[in-house]
This record gives structure tokens, C-alpha cells and sequence, in this order.
């Protein structure tokens, strides 16, 4: 786990001093080695940030193939990697070091992009191909690891996050469309709210060379379509010992280190199951990090304690209040490089500085387990509105409205009807539960745009312009409608909101991984019948079945309970509800130019008379808007 960095000049010299800065700026990502290569003609230069996971000795980057043709910079980890040396071995390579990322660098000296299909993991990387005068990089099947890139003055840079881009000399600025599309929507696996700046799309690679730039994909999610899921099909039983065993298997060899391996913990299957599993292979106990609330309603502490004495783990609790939250959102917004909607980044990211103060690189968690198997609420929502082959439509009815009943939370959001965009059902014949959420919850936000920023995009529907920026004909077409808001939320909400997890827990150093993104579970999961991923009002019911010798009978019947933080705005005497007042008021805010701030110091001023279910609506809404404030001022943003 590192960071990289990597500049390809067409015309003037690499500067060295350009990418050293760049470098330097990841040095939370690798604290203890920064190293820098820039080749003898100045064409190209590579920059290394290294925190120490696997061969802590000779592993250190840039690495050169035999005749130093070849160089490679890499972040993230290539699991069963010790097989594949092997075979290198055999086949007459030499190695430099015992690094799982030395492999990537001998499988593209033989197989070019097809390398790709032979790495398992989570993973960006760059790689110098000097007799073709070709850069090369990559990112994972999820986008679990950032990359991004700018192509300025003929000049490409790339960085595992923005701040590096920035500092090599990229200008910042705001990109207005994608801030629009971003508050309205959501923003294409593609782009970010930075002017000129891109992200390398999850399952893509990347070439640069004198004949431009070009990127293709590698892997996707690739969901049946529904004439294959109308095929006989294995026994349930089977299907269920199979994901065990291959869940077990990811499980396993993310365990592979040359330092400790923790775990995070919640009160849910996901983090419990991987904890199982993991306590199972490991002879020592494993300490289980949970991020725990003085508010009962979001303290998960005592669920999470309960599994951690079940499986012979070490329970290590986290107590998190209003007060950290607020001191410490301004640098996880700064780390984070995009605008959330909750204090749920905070959180992680105090939760990975706790996990690297008690002296620990490495953990694992949960993520991704609500992408695979349908966890979330919208999704059996989906399910049981346009799908649910099988259910008579009087069972339907009962579902849909007992579904509504116990999440009342939810129950506006998904029932408001003509909120949602009538381009996007006209596209796909419907209209995705969580992007109706989205359209419902975010209409309270126009009334506190600037004029000059809702009149530049007055005529612009941005939830269908987020749809066309899919393959509609050839990823979406022909799948059920679940599977259709699965994919399109897996494939923007997954890398550009959860997985900016990865810049969180960076700034503390600590490599997280995530055994239910193994592309091999996800594999065996797209094929498999809706039934098995949503079970009448029981999410992710085949997963509850693997793993449930794993977990405890409670964690194994308790419905989904997402990780979030308490709602800034409720508490009036609390940290983050004076930080919103003080920066919403003041010149901060001032200085953004997507906000009317007269509008938006009204809405404070109206907040205390309002009721609680509207000032928890609002919540997400001001917090967006305290985020953007934070984020112009830390990053110094100019208007394109």
C-alpha cells in the first residue's frame, strides 16, 4: 500500500522538482520511503510513497525488469502472488525483490494488457515501457485504489489522489458541471469536481505515447442477461457452500503480511463474517476496531464486542463524539477530495488513525457486501416494484408496504412521485430507487443555489446524463431492473462515495482491505438468481446462509443497520452544529460560487423552529454545502 505518482512530457523535460512535490504531497500514504525516477532523455518520471506491507526489506520503488527496460510504481496488493512468482521463476525471470508487485511488472514484459487478467487484488499502478515509449497504468476491478490523471500543456500526470496532481502543478479549479451533477445526481466513475483532472475508471487501464492517450476496459461486472438467468439452475445448497468456500479463500489470503492484520468491526454480517473467517486462519487473536457513539441509536459497540468474544477477538472500541467529528472534518474533507452528505467519513477517517496509533498497517473490513448482494434498502425496493418473479402480486403489495413501515426513514423519499427524472425512466423503462431518493432529497437544495450556477445549467437533466454515460445497450439492456440499479450504483456510488474510504484511512497509513470485492466472489455472485440475493424482505439472504457458522444468531437475523454518524444539525449545543453555523455564515462560504449565502443563512436561521424529521432532511443538504466550503478554502479553488 502506497501512493504513485508518474509524469509523461511530450515536449519539454520532466521537472524533477515537479514530481518530488508531487511525491512529497502523498507522504501520509507512504511514510517511510519517498523515492523518485526520471528517465536519462526527461521523457518520463516516477514517483513512489511506501508504506511497508509485503517484503519490508527489498521492496522499495521504483522496480526494473533484467535490463531496466521496464519500470513500475504500485499501490495496493496482488494477492496469490506466490504461485505466479513461481511460474516467472521457471520461465527465466529474474527477480529483484520478494514483492508482490514485481509480479505485474514480469506479466507485462510477456503478456502487455493482457497482464491484467492474471492480477487479483486491489491495485493501481504506472509502468514505464521503454522500448515502446509507452506509460501504462491501471486501476482494480472496483476502483478500491484511486487514480487519477491530467493531461496539461501536452504533459500527462497521474497520482493516487488530486493533492499530488495539484502540487506537480495542475491547476485547481471547479469543475461546475460535475459539482451540479454531483449534487443532483451522481458523478461518472470518470470525472471528478476538478477542473482537467480525471479518474482512471475502475476495471481500466490506461496507454500514453507519442500517438496520444487512450483507455480501455478490462474487466466488468457483466450480469446475465435474462434469457441466461431463465436456464436450469444448480441447487441451492451448492451455490451457498461454493460462496463460503471462495469467500473463505478471499478471506485467507488477504491475511498475508509481514506486519499484524486487524479487522474492522460493526454490528452487521459483512465485518462480523470477515472477522469469522479470518479468526479461523489465524492462530492469534485479531483485533476487531469499532467505532463506537455516546447515541444509542448509532452505537454498535455492544453487538461488535459480543462477536469479538464470540470468535476469540480482541475488542477495541473507538468512542467518537460530536466535538472530534467537527475537529477533525476539515481534514477529512481535504483528505477525502469530494463533498459527502454525513459525518461518516469522519469517522473512518478517525477510525483509521486510532487503528494506526494502537500500531497496526493493515486491516480488513466489509466494505463491498451491500454492492454484491443487494444490502441496501433501494434494492429490495427495486426488486419487489419492477421484478420479484414468482411473487403474486397480492404478496408484492404486502412486501412493498411493510418494507415502508419499518423504514420510515426512507418512506418519502421512494414514494414522491414525478421527483425523479422522466429521461432516466424513458431510458431504462425505470427509474432506480436510489436515484429517486436522490432527486427527492436534494430538491430542497435549488431553492439555496446562486442564480448565476442554476441558470448555467437550467436545461441540463443530470440524472440521465449520468445514465448515458454507461453502455445502456450493452451492460443494461436485457438484465432485471435490480440488477440495473445494482450495477449503475456499483459502478459510481461504490468508487466516488464508500471507496473514498481508501483516502481516509491513507492519511493515517493503514491499508484496508476487502475480501467481498475479490473479483472472484463477485464473479460467482453476478450469476446468481435474484432469489438468492433478496429473499422476500431479507437482504442478502445467500450470504446470511454462507457465513452464518461465522456469526452469532443475532448478527445472523439482524436486518441490514447502515454505519453512520449522529446528524450534525439536531444537537444545537454539539461541535458540528456550531462549525456549520460559523462556516455556512461566514466568508467561507462567501467565497464558493454554487450557493446563494443570504438563502442558505435564512435555512439556518429557520433551523431551530423546525421539526425533527425536517431538520434531519436537511441535514445531508447543509452538510454538502459546509463540505464545498471546506473543500474551496483548503484547496484553493478558482472557477473554470
Amino acid at each position: 500500500m502506497c501512493g504513485i505518482t508518474a509524469i509523461l512530457a511530450r515536449r519539454a523535460p520532466v521537472s524533477a522538482e515537479r514530481l518530488c512535490a508531487a511525491t512529497r504531497s502523498l507522504r501520509h500514504r507512504g511514510p517511510e520511503l519517498q523515492r523518485q525516477w526520471v528517465a536519462p532523455d526527461g521523457r518520463v518520471g516516477l514517483g513512489h510513497a511506501r508504506l511497508s506491507i509485503i517484503d519490508l526489506v527489498t521492496g522499495d520503488q521504483p522496480i526494473a525488469n533484467e535490463d531496466g527496460s521496464l519500470l513500475i510504481v504500485a499501490n495496493g496488493e496482488f494477492y496469490a502472488y506466490e504461485p505466479i512468482r513461481g511460474e516467472l521463476l521457471k520461465r527465466g525471470h529474474r527477480l529483484a525483490t520478494q514483492s508482490d508487485s514485481e509480479i505485474a511488472l514480469h506479466l507485462y514484459e510477456e503478456m502487455g494488457a493482457r497482464c491484467l487478467d492474471q492480477l487479483r487484488g486491489e491495485f493501481a499502478f504506472a509502468l514505464w515501457d521503454g522500448p515502446r515509449g509507452r506509460l501504462f497504468a491501471a486501476r482494480d476491478r472496483f476502483g478500491i485504489k484511486p487514480l487519477f490523471y491530467a493531461l496539461v500543456d501536452d504533459t500527462l500526470y497521474l497520482a493516487s489522489e488530486v493533492k499530488a496532481l495539484l502540487a506537480a502543478g495542475v491547476p485547481a479549479s471547479w469543475d461546475h458541471q460535475q459539482v451540479y451533477q454531483h449534487l443532483f445526481a451522481c458523478s461518472h466513475p470518470g470525472r471528478t469536481l476538478f477542473a482537467g483532472v480525471h479518474q482512471l475508471p475502475p476495471g481500466h487501464y490506461l496507454e500514453a505515447d507519442g500517438a496520444g492517450l487512450r483507455i480501455a476496459p478490462y474487466w466488468d461486472l457483466d450480469y446475465p442477461r435474462q434469457e441466461r438467468r431463465d436456464q436450469p439452475r444448480r441447487r441451492e445448497v451448492e451455490i451457498v457452500e461454493e460462496l463460503r468456500q471462495t469467500l473463505a479463500e478471499a478471506v485467507r489470503i488477504r491475511m498475508r503480511a509481514d506486519v499484524p492484520v486487524g479487522c474492522f468491526l460493526s454490528g452487521g454480517v459483512d465485518s462480523s463474517a470477515v472477522l469469522g473467517m479470518a479468526a479461523r486462519d489465524c492462530a492469534d487473536p485479531i483485533r476487531a476496531f469499532t467505532v463506537t457513539f455516546d447515541h444509542p441509536a448509532y452505537d454498535e459497540g455492544p453487538i461488535a464486542q459480543e462477536t469479538a468474544a464470540r470468535v476469540g477477538g480482541e475488542y477495541f472500541p473507538i468512542p467518537l463524539d460530536q466535538s472530534a467529528l467537527a475537529d477533525h472534518l476539515p481534514d477529512a474533507v481535504w483528505h477525502g477530495e469530494t463533498l459527502g452528505s454525513n459525518a461518516l467519513g469522519v469517522a473512518r477517517y478517525l477510525q483509521s488513525r486510532a487503528v494506526h496509533q494502537a500500531g497496526y498497517k493493515t486491516v480488513l473490513s466489509g466494505d463491498g457486501a451491500d454492492e454484491l448482494f443487494a444490502g441496501y434498502l433501494y434494492f429490495r425496493h427495486d426488486h419487489l416494484l419492477h421484478g420479484a418473479p414468482g411473487v403474486d402480486g397480492g404478496l408484492r403489495q404486502q412486501l412493498l408496504a411493510a418494507l415502508l413501515r419499518d423504514n420510515p426513514a426512507f418512506r418519502a423519499v421512494l414514494t414522491t412521485p414525478g421527483a425523479a427524472s422522466s429521461g432516466v425512466e424513458g431510458r431504462l423503462g425505470f427509474v432506480p430507487s436510489w436515484l429517486q431518493a436522490i432527486a427527492v432529497s436534494r430538491a430542497d437544495l435549488r431553492p439555496l443555489l446562486a442564480p448565476e450556477f442554476a441558470a448555467e445549467f437550467a436545461g441540463l437533466d443530470p440524472q440521465l446524463a449520468f445514465v448515458e454515460g454507461f453502455d445502456v445497450a450493452g451492460q443494461l439492456a436485457g438484465r432485471e431492473p435490480v440488477l440495473q440499479s445494482l450495477y449503475l450504483w456499483t459502478k459510481s456510488m461504490l468508487p466516488n462515495q464508500v471507496l473514498i474510504a481508501d483516502r481516509l484511512d491513507m492519511a493515517h497509513a493503514v491499508e484496508v482491505r476487502m475480501p467481498f470485492l475479490d473479483h472472484r466472489v463477485a464473479e460467482l455472485v453476478r450469476e446468481m438468481p435474484v432469489s438468492l440475493l433478496i429473499r422476500g424482505l431479507t437482504e442478502k439472504y445467500v450470504l446470511r446462509q454462507a457465513t452464518r457458522s461465522y456469526v452469532s444468531d443475532r448478527v445472523y437475523r439482524r436486518p441490514k443497520h447502515p454505519f453512520t454518524a449522529p446528524h450534525g444539525t439536531l444537537d444545537t449545543n454539539g461541535g458540528l452544529f456550531q462549525l456549520t453555523q460559523d462556516v455556512l455564515r461566514g466568508p467561507d462560504l462567501a467565497a464558493v460560487p454554487f450557493f446563494d449565502q443570504r438563502a442558505v443563512i435564512g435555512l439556518l436561521d429557520r433551523l431551530p423552529g423546525l421539526e425533527h424529521r425536517q431538520r434531519i432532511a436537511l441535514d445531508p443538504l447543509l452538510f454538502l454545502i459546509l463540505c464545498a466550503a471546506i473543500l474551496h478554502r483548503r484547496y484553493r479553488l478558482g472557477s473554470r
